[in-house]
């Protein structure tokens, strides 16, 4: 009696994660199936959910509609280069806010945290100037220069650094190593885990944008995907298992990588938030 009491409530708690994940999973799920339907089961009224048989037209239609090759390329660069400059920025500030003493460090610290306060909105219009004053429209660097500055990736470093043996930087320093030695090879090599997850963090947000590249971009060769698939969308018409199939092209990437760096993603984030 005891026994079956006691099960009842680990059971209805996985029942109810069962029932939230299936309704997460099903956007993606009908996604998938409305990008392998052919058109005449689409427009079928009522709607079909499951297709009748596999059809990969809708997916090499958007390959004849849009570059996508060329959206991805740029989306992938763009990215890449989001996160390798966001990340070597982050590490090298939040380094300096554990291990240099310089006059008024936590104030300095505060109040770069504060940035994370104010709206990427406020400030689109004044880099939007800077960008265009610089003639870095439709440019891969006005495309990423913008977002090499972060707090939440400052903080994230700190946090980790702070939970370095400090005795390590003592025997480093007592060996002669100077900071930049220390930074590159005892401290970089021993935060991984965070660098890692902030790396796929900031990838997965940068692969995501939409509104700064369609602002600063003009041309098809600079597009990114998140505009490409938008394009997909036409004034007389809207066939949207072609639309629904243009999001899972783009949506592949964005899988592997979170896939791949969930574990990590999932470590860095945890190990940060033990320590204040």
């Amino acid at each position: 009696m005891n026994i079956r009491s006691a099960a009842l409530p680990t059971f209805t708690v996985y029942f109810i994660l069962t029932i939230l994940a299936l309704l997460m999973i099903f956007p993606l799920l009908y996604t998938l199936l409305q990008a392998i339907m052919d058109p005449a089961q689409s427009s079928l009224y009522p709607p079909k959910l499951i297709p009748e048989q596999l059809y990969f037209g809708n997916i090499l239609l958007v390959f004849k509609l849009i570059p996508v090759s060329t959206f991805i390329s740029n989306s992938f660069i763009m990215a890449t280069v989001i996160m390798i400059g966001q990340v070597c920025i982050a590490s090298m500030a939040a380094y300096a806010f554990v291990y240099i003493l310089f006059p008024g460090k936590q104030f300095w610290f505060i109040l770069f945290l504060s940035t994370m306060m104010i709206p990427w909105e406020v400030t689109i219009i004044p880099n939007y100037l800077t960008i265009r004053s610089w003639d870095w429209l439709d440019s891969y660097q006005g495309l990423t220069l913008p977002f090499f500055a972060s707090a939440f990736g400052v903080f994230l470093l700190r946090q980790f650094f702070l939970q370095l043996p400090r005795e390590l930087f003592e025997a480093a320093r007592i060996d002669g190593a100077g900071h930049i030695r220390h930074y590159l090879t005892i401290v970089l090599p021993l935060s991984r885990p965070a660098l890692a997850s902030l790396s796929v963090y900031v990838f997965l947000n940068s692969w995501n944008m939409y509104l700064w590249p369609l602002l600063v971009t003009n041309s098809d060769q600079m597009r990114t995907v998140q505009i490409g698939v938008s394009m997909l969308q036409f004034e007389e018409m809207s066939s949207w298992n072609h639309l629904l199939a243009g999001v899972l092209v783009v949506l592949i990437p964005s899988f592997i990588l979170l896939i791949v760096g969930l574990k990590q993603l999932v470590r860095g984030i945890t190990a940060g938030a033990v320590k204040g």
